[in-house]
């Protein structure tokens, strides 16, 4: 075995060392010179190689209204560029040849972008374009702004900009753009986003915004042959659809009544809520406000948010929590003098003060001529030594429930709960005065849409419901969460202070101060309301004088389907039923207008009945006219009316036939009209002496001399018809 040479072996080793150190200070001096004198080069050829992982961006859901119509989608947009300096920098040939083709073509691509950007001529185009390619820029816009999808495929067509991105250098940024088909219609209620960055600011968009937005995906790119290609590592989950309860066709009758009312009287604001009884869908809410150039438009959601006093609108709750503690009934006088009352220092006036006020009033006339005396009298006198009970009257009834209602914009009513010290003394900002004021609508802030949720109620016949905006999700055609009508109170007061709530609202409108609401073709409810609001600073001298108008009911009043809000503010006096109830008359009339058309393919139903109204009286000639349009009849007797001879009875429809029955009639006593027309009602009293009175059209509903009653001469009987 050799021994280890040591003389040979370690010079060897030595150079070994040498050689690999001089390898490695080599190999750190050209990583030095990559990191700094190459760094520019290095980091374009890093950017294309680039394969890191990206975001998907989901498609945002669409807001529909509760027929499907389309109120709000998301529609692709495209901002485009060129990359002056695309391709490689060491390919002089391709340099040259793509540098002498943009001064070819640029004429072509600035007469194509003045077609279809006419706003600028081709010169303007060209200036453009020349600036970026003289400074080299790698990220130049073709056009500023963003353009549409048929804009941008035009533009890719345009001759030097068609070549690909690595030969050509144009390339493209794509966004989702927020668009509204119906433009401006609810922008409050609907909602928007901020642009490009998918950023709701308001409204449903901004209420349900994880619903509408969906899940972003992930994805990479790599570089395969010359080319990128992205690979899908997590797909995007597209947002739900929103089906709301707005009805496009009653929220433009809303708008376009609202800003009708206010171009006319130069208002500065107002405000219109429709919503279904039954259920409290939603299916208009208008906002309007008056910019500097005299123009309205919604910028603020009022409806929800506005926490002033309510005005005289409040005297009805005021009014039915008395009536359900049963401290007073209908038949409660109250004096109201010549207009003008103190009451504890202050000096309380009704509009009417001028001619001498009304003087002594039952209840159900203060509501009707609104008078702030007759209310604010009747409350303090049940109410001032315990006006906690007042409020929690209030509270009870539902007017001051919070509806927590899913917007930023909400706030909920603040109806105050005098305080009271150990010694049972009230503290706090609780004067003598805060009572009566409060019970018309002062010293309390109450928003219109819970106004309206109160006189929903009544309607509803005492069953509060929840306003309801979204009806469902949908996703890909089908539901996947439905929203139901929810009930707040099942019920807000006795059926039978509903009742008698229902009747006085009925008349303020028929007799009151609600006349101009009054559509004169079908019965409506509601209260106006007139009252002047503190400024911004809580006070009422400032020098302008601001006014809140309201009118505030339901139509129509023997069947309710729809309640409604309108509310103006506007400086100077004015009527709350003079010009809210004229918009509530016209959205009112509008409104059931729509609902009656009917549709083709209604009349041409088989299973539509075709059988006519027949009412009471000569079944005999009913019995003719019915043959003649090939109606089946029933009857219990047989024979014509050639001869004249009337056959007197009654008639009684059943599915699709008409049941006519003789009823034997008796000379010398009243005979019973009830459910005949005119003519023949008349006919029969007159052949017995008995003066006939009508009053109303239709057939007979009531007679002043009951059926059976002995006929003596020179009688008179009233006939209502209806």
């Amino acid at each position: 075995m050799s021994k280890f040479n040591k003389d040979k072996v370690m010079p060897r080793y030595m150079a070994l060392a040498v050689v690999l150190t001089l390898i490695g200070f080599a190999v750190i001096g050209k990583a030095a010179y990559i990191m700094t004198v190459k760094k520019s080069y290095w980091s374009v050829v890093a950017n294309q190689q680039k394969n890191d992982s990206d975001s998907i961006r989901p498609n945002r859901g669409n807001i529909l209204s509760c027929d499907g119509q389309l109120l709000a989608s998301s529609i692709p947009e495209y901002r485009v560029f060129i990359d002056f300096c695309a391709g490689d920098p060491k390919d002089t040939a391709w340099t040259n040849k793509r540098e002498a083709l943009w001064n070819e073509k640029l004429d072509s691509i600035c007469m194509g972008l003045h077609q279809l950007f006419p706003s600028k001529t081709e010169e303007e185009h060209k200036q453009h374009l020349v600036e970026g390619h003289d400074a080299k820029k790698r990220h130049w816009p073709v056009v500023k702004g963003n353009i549409t999808y048929n804009e941008f495929m035009e533009i890719k067509a345009l001759p030097y900009l068609s070549l690909p991105k690595n030969k050509g250098g144009f390339h493209y940024e794509k966004q989702e753009a927020r668009r509204r088909p119906f433009g401006n219609m609810a922008v409050r209620t609907i909602g928007d986003v901020y642009g490009g960055k998918d950023s709701a600011r308001c409204g449903i968009e901004l209420s349900f915004d994880s619903i509408l937005r969906g899940k972003k995906g992930l994805k990479y790119t790599e570089k395969v042959r010359n080319k990128f290609v992205d690979r899908v590592l997590v797909p995007a989950q597209d947002g739900a659809d929103i089906i709301t309860t707005l009805d496009v066709g009653i929220q433009d009758i809303a708008e376009n009544a609202v800003v009708r009312e206010l171009k006319e009287i130069e208002a500065d604001l107002g405000l219109a809520i429709v919503m279904e009884v039954e259920t409290g869908d939603v299916k208009a809410l208008v906002n309007m406000t008056r910019m500097p150039d005299g123009s309205y438009k919604e910028v603020q959601n009022n409806a929800l948010s506005y926490m002033r006093e309510p005005g005289s609108v409040f005297k009805t709750a005021s009014i039915m929590v008395a009536l359900d503690d049963g401290v007073c009934d209908t038949f409660k006088t109250v004096d109201t003098g010549k207009g003008v009352w103190k009451m504890y220092g202050s000096w309380m006036r009704d509009h009417n003060a001028h001619r001498g006020g009304y003087g002594m009033m039952t209840l159900p006339k203060t509501l009707e001529f609104s008078s702030n005396i007759g209310v604010s009298r009747i409350i303090d006198e049940y109410y001032s030594k315990q006006p906690e009970k007042f409020v929690e009257g209030l509270r009870r009834i539902g007017i001051a429930t919070d509806l927590q209602l899913p917007f930023a914009e909400y706030k909920a009513p603040n109806i105050r709960m005098p305080e009271r010290n150990e010694k049972g003394r009230i503290i706090g900002r609780w004067y003598k005065t805060t009572l009566p004021w409060m019970s018309i609508g002062y010293e309390t802030q109450v928003p219109p849409i819970s106004t309206v949720t109160f006189y929903n109620a009544i309607a509803n016949n005492g069953r509060m419901m929840r306003p309801r905006f979204v009806k469902a999700l949908q996703k890909d055609g089908k539901i996947i969460k439905e929203y139901p009508p929810e009930v707040i109170k099942e019920q807000i007061a006795k059926p039978s202070t509903i009742a008698t709530m229902q009747t006085i609202l009925e008349h303020v409108v028929s007799q009151g101060l609600g006349k101009p609401a009054w559509p004169r073709t079908f019965p409506v409810s509601g209260k106006t309301g007139t009252a002047q609001i503190a400024d911004e600073s809580g006070g009422y001298h400032s020098g302008v004088k601001r006014y809140w108008l309201s009118f505030v009911g339901y139509f129509p009043s023997n069947a309710p389907r729809y309640s409604c809000i309108v509310c103006i503010q506007k400086n100077r006096s004015g009527s709350g039923g003079g010009m809210s109830g004229v918009v509530f008359r016209e959205i009112a009339e509008k409104v059931m207008a729509k609902s009656l058309k009917m549709h083709v393919e209604d009349a041409r139903n088989p299973q539509a009945s075709l059988t006519p109204e027949v009412k009471n009286g000569d079944v005999q000639a009913a019995n003719v006219v019915l043959n003649q349009f090939n109606v089946k009849t029933v009857s219990d007797w047989s024979g014509n009316s050639i001869d004249g001879t009337a056959v007197w009875g009654n008639a009684t429809h059943n599915n699709s036939e008409v049941t006519l029955t003789r009823v034997e009639q008796d000379n010398y006593v009243m005979p019973n009209v009830y459910g005949m027309g005119a003519r023949d009602a008349v006919f029969l009293l007159e052949k017995r002496g008995v003066k006939a009175v009508l009053k109303g059209r239709g057939s007979v509903k009531s007679q002043s001399i009951p059926a059976g009653t002995s006929l003596e001469g020179g009688m008179v009987c009233e006939l209502i018809l209806g």
